[in-house]
C-alpha cells in the first residue's frame, strides 16, 4: 500500500453535481492504464458496502465497480483515467479512501503490541510521525502492509486495507486476546477501536498544499512528509497526515461521520478534481508501490518484497515480532526471489505475464502489476524474479499475449517522488 490515506464515510445525501465545484475526471476504458480487479467483490451490488461519499459519486458522475467489498468509482463523467492521472500529477486531485480501515490502538503497552505484530522501530518514531510498516503471519509472509501513525507511546492510529479488513480484524482481535493474558500487558491493557463509517480522503498532487492552505490558518509547511496534525479547516478539526499513494505531494484526511460530505465538498474545488481507482492504480505503480493481493501476499516476505527498510535496523537480529525467524533467514540468506521494476517493449505486460531469462529462455517470475505510463509514455511494470536476476539493466523476456516482449529490469519508483519534505 505505500503510504496511503483519504478521506470518506458517513452516508452522504443526495448532492447536486451542480453544487459540488467538482471537475470529474476522460473515458476510461479498458486499455491502458486499466485497474486489475482479480479477486474483488463479485457478488450482487446489494452485498457490497459503500462509503460515506457514495451518493457523492453517484451525483458527480462517478462509474461504480465493485472493489474490496466495496463500490468504488473507477472514473467519473467523461473524464478518462489518463487525463485524471494527468491531473494530479500537474494540478491536484481527490480520492475517496474511506473503504480503508481506520482503527486507534491505546494502552501504556501499545507501543510493545504494536512492535510485536509489525517489525518496525516504533519507540522511535517520533509522535505525530508516521511509518509505512507489515503485519507478518508467523511464517514471516505478510498479511497486509499498513500505515501507522503514532500520536504518543501510548497512542497510535493505524490504517490497513480493505480488502484485508476480515482478516485483519480478526487477527487484531486474536492477538489482543493472547496480548492481554499475557505477562507483557502487565504494565497495562490495549484497546482497539474501530473508527467504523469514518471518512478517509487524500488530496494529491503539486497544487495540493496551497488549496488546503486557503482552508486553514495552520501552516502546512510545518507539515512535512510523514508528519501529521489535527488541524482546522474552516471550522472542522481534521487528522491530516501528509503524505498518499501517488508520488506527489499531498494530503490524507480523516473524517468524523457526520463531517465527511460536507468537508469533501470544502476540498473538492477547482483545482482538485475528482479522481478514482483507475488514475489511483497507474499513479501508485508509477511510483512503485505495491497493491496489496497484486504485488504482496502472505507467502511473500517484506524481504523479498523490497520492504526491508521497513524493519527497524536493531530489530533485525534480535527482534521479538511475530515471523521474525522467517525474515532473519531471507535476511541472512537471502531472499530466493525479489520484486523489481520493468520497462517493457511493445504491448504492457499485465498481472500474472511469466518471465523468462533472455538467454536460456528459463522462468524467472511473473509479473504483478502492469501498466503503459501515462506520464513516461512507456510500458511499465513490476514483478517477482529469481534472486540473480533482479539487477539494474538486466534483460528479461516476458509473455504478452504468447509473445515474448524484451523488458529490462528498473529501478523503482519509475518517476521522481515530489513529496514535500521542507
Amino acid at each position: 500500500m505505500s503510504t496511503v490515506r483519504a478521506l470518506s464515510t458517513h452516508t452522504a445525501r443526495q448532492f447536486l453535481v451542480s453544487g459540488s465545484g467538482c471537475r470529474a475526471p476522460h473515458n476510461w476504458t479498458a486499455g491502458p492504464g486499466r485497474i486489475n480487479l482479480r479477486g474483488l467483490a463479485t457478488s450482487a451490488e446489494a452485498s457490497l458496502r459503500k462509503t460515506g461519499l457514495y451518493d457523492f459519486h453517484i451525483a458527480n458522475g462517478g462509474k461504480m465497480v465493485p472493489f474490496a467489498g466495496y463500490q468504488m468509482p473507477l472514473a467519473y463523467g467523461n473524464i478518462g483515467q489518463v487525463a485524471s492521472h494527468t491531473h494530479v500529477r500537474t494540478e491536484a486531485g481527490l480520492f475517496d479512501v474511506g473503504h480503508m480501515v481506520q482503527s486507534n490502538f491505546r494502552g501504556r503497552t501499545a507501543t510493545a503490541f504494536l512492535e510485536w505484530l509489525t517489525p518496525s522501530s516504533l519507540i522511535s518514531l517520533a509522535p505525530y510521525t508516521s511509518t509505512l510498516s507489515v503485519l507478518l503471519n508467523e511464517n514471516g509472509g505478510i498479511i497486509d502492509d499498513t500505515v501507522i501513525t503514532k500520536h504518543s507511546d501510548d497512542a497510535y492510529y493505524v490504517v490497513t486495507n480493505a480488502g484485508r479488513r476480515d482478516r485483519d480484524l480478526a487477527w487484531f482481535k486474536e492477538k489482543l486476546q493472547e496480548w492481554n493474558a499475557s505477562d507483557r500487558a502487565t504494565g497495562g491493557q490495549v484497546e482497539h477501536e474501530v473508527l467504523e463509517d469514518w471518512g478517509l480522503v487524500a488530496v494529491q498532487g503539486p497544487a495540493a498544499a496551497q488549496y488546503l492552505q486557503g482552508l486553514t490558518s495552520f501552516d502546512l509547511r510545518e507539515l512535512t512528509f510523514g508528519k501529521s496534525a489535527f488541524v482546522p479547516i474552516e471550522g472542522f478539526n481534521l487528522h491530516v497526515a501528509r503524505g498518499g499513494y501517488t508520488g506527489e505531494d499531498g494530503f490524507e484526511i480523516s473524517i468524523p461521520p457526520s463531517q465527511t460530505l460536507e468537508v469533501t465538498q470544502l476540498l473538492c474545488n477547482a483545482p482538485v478534481q475528482l479522481a478514482g481507482l483507475g488514475a489511483r492504480d497507474s499513479l501508485r505503480l508509477e511510483a512503485g508501490m505495491c497493491l496489496y493481493g497484486n504485488d504482496l501476499d502472505e507467502d511473500t516476505s517484506p524481504v523479498e518484497a523490497g520492504l526491508t527498510w521497513v524493519i527497524g535496523k536493531e530489530r533485525r537480529e534480535t527482534g521479538d515480532f511475530i515471523g521474525a525467524e522467517g525474515v532473519r533467514k531471507h535476511l541472512k540468506d537471502g531472499p530466493p526471489r525479489r520484486r523489481v521494476g520493468f520497462i517493457v517493449d511493445g504491448a504492457p505486460a499485465r498481472q500474472g505475464a511469466q518471465i523468462y531469462s533472455s538467454l536460456e529462455k528459463e522462468l524467472i517470475g511473473a509479473v504483478t502489476s502492469g501498466i503503459p505510463s501515462p506520464t513516461l509514455g512507456k510500458n511499465i511494470a513490476m514483478g517477482y524474479v529469481k534472486s540473480g536476476f533482479h539487477k539494474k539493466g538486466t534483460e528479461v523476456d516476458i509473455d504478452v499475449r504468447n509473445k515474448l516482449r524484451k523488458a529490462v529490469v528498473t529501478p523503482m519508483p519509475f518517476m521522481k517522488p515530489n513529496y514535500w519534505r521542507g
